[in-house]
């Protein structure tokens, strides 16, 4: 359906994200958690391909929703573009990003990163907020000998294979490392950040005016709650068919490290200040040409009532 015509259909909603793991509970419980479904609408999921905005499929019409990031908006703006899409929700407060060493170190400070191998990401913001992490820890980033072979999978991978004594990853891969006897976790990326605008949902301001908005965003706030109120063992045995390959348990266990962290804040709004806090990582690592205004980025969700 392109994406300028009217959604007169309001069972199928299709929805894509641009990694897929349990950081972004918030929407994936959206379908495991039946919430979609009580609003009438039958959600079909997606994973963007690699190296594909999910943004392009807002584009031609085949999402309607699509999990992504702040900085998307960034990249068109510094091209002297409006952004054809906008951020109307927060998925993330905070960085979900793990570092698991090959022994548990009770001891481990940041510091010690400097010297080592540290299997991760090649660019993107899983290295920007890495690299502003690192610069809170009052360290030096380019000490550290980076390895980085691919996507989520390939740095598993190269991890479990025996290269890095340092692994950075989302869970629940650290989590499944660790139940396998593979690695510790020792460090979370989001601790030496705090509260920045990782990840969100964003869509068309025309579609952000449909009913099917209006019903997705009533589903969206009941799963914010259950989110952050019900056992994790509970969201994840409702999620667990979405995550074939990982033992419940261990989902269970990555599920309440977030809701520990505080990333699954219940309000659903993209606040200010965790748009500034992302602007300030993106600013440090010379990625963005200059500070844009919430308003250019982000909007109101719509309304519920």
């Amino acid at each position: 359906m392109p994406a300028h015509e009217e959604y007169s259909d309001l069972d199928k909603i299709r929805i894509q994200f641009t990694l897929f793991s349990a950081f972004y509970s918030p929407l994936i419980s959206t379908m495991s958690g039946g919430f979609l479904k009580a609003e009438g609408l039958d959600p079909e999921w997606s994973i963007s391909p690699p190296g594909v905005s999910a943004l392009a499929a807002l584009k031609d019409g085949s999402a309607h929703v699509v999990q992504s990031a702040l900085s998307q908006g960034f990249t068109s703006l510094d091209k002297g573009e409006t952004p054809e899409a906008v951020h109307f929700a927060q998925v993330n407060e905070m960085d979900g990003f793990f570092l698991t060493a090959r022994k548990a170190d009770s001891g481990f400070s940041w510091k010690k990163l400097e010297g080592a191998e540290l299997v991760t990401f090649r660019g993107g913001q899983p290295q920007a907020m890495f690299k502003y992490a690192c610069h809170k820890a009052g360290i030096d980033c380019s000490k550290i000998k980076l390895i980085t072979p691919g996507g989520p999978a390939e740095i598993d991978k190269a991890f479990r294979a025996g290269q890095g004594q340092y692994v950075h990853q989302q869970g629940p891969f650290p989590q499944q490392l660790q139940a396998d006897g593979v690695g510790h976790i020792v460090a979370q990326v989001g601790k030496q950040i705090g509260l920045c605008g990782f990840s969100s949902l964003a869509a068309t301001r025309e579609w952000l005016g449909t009913e099917m908005a209006k019903a997705f965003m009533r589903a969206y706030r009941k799963t914010r709650v259950y989110m952050s109120k019900k056992p994790a063992a509970e969201i994840a045995r409702a999620e667990k068919p979405y995550f074939p390959d990982i033992d419940e348990n261990v989902l269970a266990d990555c599920i309440a490290t977030y809701q520990r962290l505080g990333c699954w804040t219940p309000h659903v709004e993209i606040t200010r200040e965790a748009y500034e806090r992302t602007l300030d990582v993106f600013e440090y690592n010379g990625l963005v040409k200059r500070r844009y205004r919430y308003e250019q980025v982000c909007a109101v969700p719509p309304a519920t009532d």
